[in-house]
């Protein structure tokens, strides 16, 4: 039964129980709050009682849980399982599903974000991590939450039949960057257009370019002793890191401050806004 949860639900072992232990203390306290409320109004238990009692817990139970679900840091989880509930008593028609690839080198922190951010959402889903490299974290992380992975060559990438037709094959329509090393080809460039996101570790159009990623970029910023470093997220067309900016955020750039330690503050940035962002680009290119 678990491992059904887990891939339903696209979650790894640990995640599932903070959900069951989510919905079990909040179930609790919204029948506790119930009781509570309903012993101020002064009725009898009866059969108006027990009527009100179960409307009241209905109500209730959204708040609880979410109210529960913050400090057990499964918030986005629990928004997007109500809305999705919500919808369907709505009698909405069935929403279409945005399904992401994302497109990722490394360890995968920022795609372990987008994954989490956006499971149970009622119309955006990670579909499919691609990665250029076969031991890449981020391949174990796609694993965690069942998720299709795809490894790659610069000949698959840059040939029609091979990267591109299966993006097209998995219905993939929307691409995020995450940490991908390769510039995309015109093709897939051509075949997404304004459906490509990337995250750069700076303010561009400063420190972009060729060969400008990860701790290069913070060693350049340092040498250079700019007072300020941030994130830029912005779509991605035919060049390195260039293409319009749809956010960007910033943080102070310290005189004691190591490549390191700038990266630290860089990844917070990333972590904290990359998934939320592309959330608000989707919603405004496919108003419900």
């Amino acid at each position: 039964m678990f491992q059904n949860l887990q891939r339903r639900w696209k979650v790894g072992g640990w995640s599932l129980v903070l959900i069951i232990t989510t919905f079990a203390l909040g179930g609790s306290l919204c029948g506790y709050l119930g009781r509570k409320l309903l012993l101020l109004s002064g009725l009898e238990k009866g059969v108006i009682w027990l009527l009100i009692y179960i409307i009241l817990i209905t109500l209730l139970w959204p708040f609880c849980v979410l109210l529960v679900s913050i400090p057990l840091g499964q918030f986005s989880f629990f928004r997007n399982y109500i809305l999705k509930i919500l919808g369907k008593f709505k009698g909405k028609q069935k929403i279409q599903t945005t399904r992401i690839a994302i497109f990722a080198s490394g360890a995968g922190s920022n795609a372990r974000k987008i994954i989490e951010y956006f499971q149970r959402h009622p119309s955006i889903e990670v579909s499919l991590v691609v990665s250029n490299n076969p031991s890449a974290g981020v391949l174990q992380i796609a694993e965690e939450f069942r998720i299709p992975t795809l490894v790659i060559g610069r000949e698959s990438l840059n040939d029609d039949n091979g990267c591109l037709s299966q993006l097209k094959n998995r219905d993939i329509n929307f691409i995020v960057m995450a940490g991908f090393l390769w510039k995309l080809p015109p093709s897939i460039i051509n075949s997404y257009p304004r459906k490509i996101v990337n995250i750069h570790p700076a303010l561009l159009p400063a420190y972009g370019g060729k060969g400008m990623y990860g701790k290069h970029v913070h060693e350049a910023v340092i040498q250079n002793q700019e007072q300020q470093s941030g994130i830029t997220i912005h779509l991605a067309d035919e060049l390195y890191d260039h293409g319009e900016v749809l956010f960007q955020a910033s943080c102070t750039v310290e005189k004691n401050d190591t490549p390191d330690s700038l990266a630290d503050k860089i990844h917070q940035l990333e972590h904290r806004y990359y998934a939320a962002e592309i959330e608000n680009y989707l919603e405004k290119q496919n108003p419900r």
